[in-house]
């Protein structure tokens, strides 16, 4: 890893470190206030999925702190133990937004669709593209094809990472919507959760960017490699 590279990554990583340290705040701020209706995360996760039609959805419990996350494979709504169980605020907003993929799902949400084709691209690549990268920057002056391959495998994470972007975001509009809608959330509630959600998306856009911005400087240091030669 050269030292401009490593300099970047540095800076992500101190960034990624402070979102995730306030998005971990957050959700633990907002996980100890109770929603005044009683329902729980299963539950909030069960009546949005039943209000908008879908009925072959089911929701599961998995193991790990905010491990929640939506598998499209199965059709199955996965939800962290205190947002499976929990009554709180924190626990509805993320049990709705795992739900809004659902709904993309669904209804064929293109951007879904998109990201889901690369997901076997990019569990492909992401087991070489490091070393592909590392052996094509030492070997730059030899064999400049090794970095040019290495920064397309790399390409597709960044694309990956990019439409996972709109994915996201939009999930979280489909949650707020219905949370508001359903009221399942109250009008002093409802800011609460949007907060919540807003920080969570926040850590998405910092890993987008300093995706992109590593890609560019494994760009940089192939058009200087090959000027050289």
């Amino acid at each position: 890893m050269t030292p401009s590279i490593l300099i970047v990554s540095l800076i992500f990583v101190g960034i990624s470190m402070l979102v995730s340290l306030v998005l971990k705040n957050k959700f633990q701020s907002y996980g100890k206030i109770p929603l005044a209706n009683g329902l729980s995360g299963k539950e909030v996760a069960e009546k949005m999925l039943s209000e908008n039609g879908i009925y072959d959805v089911k929701v599961t419990s998995v193991d790990g702190f905010l491990s929640d996350h939506y598998n499209p494979a199965n059709k199955t709504v996965n939800l962290s133990p205190e947002v499976y169980n929990g009554k709180s605020i924190a626990s509805a907003a993320v049990a709705a937004h795992e739900c809004g993929h659902a709904v993309q799902h669904a209804t064929a949400y293109n951007w879904l669709m998109m990201r889901s084709k690369l997901v076997p691209v990019v569990q492909f690549s992401s087991g070489i593209v490091q070393w592909i990268l590392l052996l094509g920057v030492i070997m730059i002056n030899r064999f400049p094809q090794l970095l040019l391959a290495g920064i397309i495998l790399f390409a597709l994470t960044a694309l990956f990472t990019l439409i996972t972007l709109p994915v996201e975001i939009d999930a979280s509009r489909r949650a707020l919507a219905w949370l508001n809608r359903s009221n399942v959330t109250n009008p002093q509630e409802y800011p609460k959760a949007k907060d919540a959600l807003k920080w969570a998306a926040t850590t998405y856009v910092v890993a987008a960017l300093a995706t992109v911005a590593t890609l560019v400087q494994y760009i940089l240091i192939y058009a200087n490699g090959r000027n050289r030669n």
